[in-house]
């Protein structure tokens, strides 16, 4: 990060499909770079960069206000009604090391359905996939994103009791990544207030991560 005014965080999002990864990405981005709708099958096929605009008031570096750019990877979901496990994770393998091959990643979000329950086989399809991704140290550069948090809360769950209550399939996968773990809402956009608190939050993970990036060796 050369320019001390100036930071940039790189981000992949990474799950099923009608998880609402794409519409995550949208709502990191504050834009509406990835298609996202409701469909019978798989939406994403490809992999797509977006990135976000000059974002203020949300970090200090040398005592300075610091402006914040976002970058997000869009992926194709997995398991993917045309796609096979493989053609996925050589296509997400090789847009890491086209985009994030030389600054790296910062951070891997899995986006979970906060409103379904993980069950075991689903959580190890998605977790061996970012094991192959993103090799031995995934865990510290993996944080879970529970989409739909509206839909749970309309059903009377609060963070700390949808917690209490979840599968120990989903909580296994949170102790793993270190309670690295947001709950976002799933409207078509996030007011601004509620986009600083997710972006503050991820943030605070890099932070612990003590800034260090994943680096891709190879394009496999």
């Amino acid at each position: 990060m050369p320019d001390s005014n100036e930071m940039t965080i790189n981000l992949v999002v990474l799950g099923r499909s009608q998880t609402g990864k794409s519409a995550a990405g949208n709502s990191l981005l504050g834009s509406s770079d990835f298609e996202s709708r409701l469909s019978p099958s798989s939406v994403t096929s490809r992999c797509s960069l977006g990135r976000s605009g000059r974002i203020v008031g949300l970090i200090r570096r040398n005592g300075c206000e610091s402006a914040l750019s976002v970058r997000v990877l869009d992926t194709p979901s997995y398991p993917h009604t045309a796609l096979s496990k493989q053609q996925v994770r050589d296509t997400v393998r090789a847009a890491l090391a086209q985009h994030f091959g030389e600054e790296g990643l910062h951070l891997a979000l899995l986006v979970l359905r906060s409103d379904l329950p993980l069950c075991p086989d689903e959580s190890d399809d998605t977790v061996q996939l970012i094991q192959e991704l993103l090799g031995p140290t995934w865990k510290d550069f993996t944080a879970v994103l529970l989409t739909h948090a509206d839909k749970a809360e309309e059903a009377g769950y609060s963070e700390e009791t949808y917690l209490h209550s979840a599968s120990s399939t989903l909580l296994t996968l949170l102790s793993s990544v270190q309670h690295k773990y947001i709950f976002l809402d799933n409207h078509n956009s996030i007011i601004k207030e509620e986009r600083n608190i997710v972006l503050t939050k991820l943030l605070n993970f890099i932070q612990k991560n003590n800034y260090q990036v994943l680096l891709k060796h190879s394009e496999e």
